[in-house]
């Protein structure tokens, strides 16, 4: 099979004003890769939504996060065109995928061959 490589992602939204980041944390749902539909649909989705203090290294866990299976698929919407507003949409994912898998691919080759002179070698 085709070796495709769909990594999750996270966004990041930093307001200058607030002490807080908006996270979402995105992926990319094993179903819809690949799938030509009728009408165009996201090829990625919102996992979870949480805020997170801003310039911290280190999320804390304590911070409640929203999983978007719970929420109203309105707010969904918005929250998915807030990220399109940003640049955050399929061309995007679509690009992802694409430099992705071609690093996956690279590894792979490399692999391939640090494999073959690992073997090779007495």
């Amino acid at each position: 099979p085709e070796l495709t490589s769909t990594p999750n992602f996270v966004v990041e939204v930093v307001k200058d004003d607030t002490k807080q980041t908006l996270v979402l944390d995105c992926h990319y749902p094993e179903d819809e890769v690949g799938q030509e539909g009728e009408e165009e649909s996201d090829i990625f989705t919102i996992r979870e939504v949480s805020f997170q203090p801003t310039g911290e290294s280190d999320w804390k866990d304590t911070n409640y996060t929203l999983n978007t299976d719970s929420l109203d698929w309105a707010l969904y919407d918005h929250l998915m065109d807030f990220l399109a507003d940003r640049g955050v949409d399929n061309t995007f994912a679509d690009e992802l995928i694409e430099l992705s898998t071609a690093l996956e691919h690279q590894e792979y080759i490399k692999f391939l061959e640090d494999l073959k002179s690992f073997v090779k070698c007495q």
